[in-house]
């Protein structure tokens, strides 16, 4: 919670789909929404930007071999995905936003995904990484911008020459 106070965050949005913990109950979101305003951050579930996405079998991510993050590329091409980002981009005017999953770093969870398509929209996207540490977002290996737009698909190799 200090990275955060330290970011100035005010908003902590949970991206988890399943929002529960085994392991950890501590970050089930029942737990996390009871503590987090004695911290001054709020805690905003958004389980409708979760991971956990099937691959459209007519998919055309096909840069991602990854089955979950080619499905999340699908779903992040869906209304349901679009409302919510809408919604995540709104509150980003209003405060100062992070968001969360189970995954300890971004470059295995789906909030990769989520913050190409930000970078790729003009914003700002820094990943708090450890106490002092934050890094710009790089895109995925996977993104291409093609005409101003987040692409996931693979480029179609240059046809070589028979003569």
């Amino acid at each position: 919670m200090g990275m955060l106070k330290d970011a100035g965050i005010t908003a902590l949005v949970d991206v988890r789909r399943f929002p529960g913990s085994r392991r950890n109950p501590q970050f089930s979101a029942e737990a996390m929404a009871r503590e987090m305003p004695a911290t001054g951050t709020r805690f905003v579930p958004m389980t409708d930007l979760g991971g956990r996405r099937k691959v459209d079998p007519n998919t055309h991510n096909t840069a991602w071999r990854n089955d979950s993050f080619r499905g999340y590329a699908d779903y992040m091409e869906t209304p349901e995905y679009a409302g919510a980002r809408d919604r995540l981009a709104e509150l980003a005017l209003q405060e100062r936003v992070a968001i969360m999953c189970a995954e300890a770093v971004w470059w295995q969870c789906h909030r990769g995904l989520i913050s190409d398509d930000f970078k790729a929209r003009g914003w700002e996207v820094i990943h708090l990484m450890a106490p002092g540490r934050s890094d710009e977002h790089p895109y995925t290996s996977a993104a291409r911008i093609v005409d101003g737009k987040l692409d996931y698909s693979a480029p179609e190799p240059p046809q070589a020459s028979l003569f």
